[in-house]
């Protein structure tokens, strides 16, 4: 009988696991942002098929003391998407939606949340 409850047990477990793991996916398309570089040029990032759902911190930007926050970021995936002024997707945010038109350079952001949505 204990056996049975281990297998049982375990093989639940492993069910578990293995739909935890199927759960994370990707985004559809890019996302893409500028910022400026350590000469004050122009930068721009492209994200293909970012991970999703889940909040992506922009490493260019990261460093709040040290560097100005990215702008006009282009959502092209096939998902909702949030932007926000803070790291860690906080402070300040925007939604933009799939396959959305260009944003102004005046939107700022340090990091982006995809949704999952479509």
């Amino acid at each position: 009988m204990r056996l049975r409850q281990g297998a049982a047990a375990a093989f639940g477990a492993l069910a578990l696991l293995a739909a935890q793991s199927g759960a994370a996916s990707a985004a559809e398309g890019d996302f893409s942002y500028t910022y400026a570089g350590l000469d004050g040029m122009p930068r721009t990032v492209t994200l293909h098929e970012p991970p999703s759902p889940g909040c992506v911190t922009l490493p260019e930007v990261a460093d709040t003391r040290g560097s100005e926050p990215a702008f006009a970021p282009q959502n092209e995936t096939d998902e909702w998407v949030m932007v926000f002024t803070g790291t860690d997707c906080t402070g300040d945010s925007w939604t933009l939606g799939p396959h959305g038109r260009p944003t102004s350079e005046r939107l700022t952001l340090r990091s982006v949340y995809l949704t999952g949505r479509h």
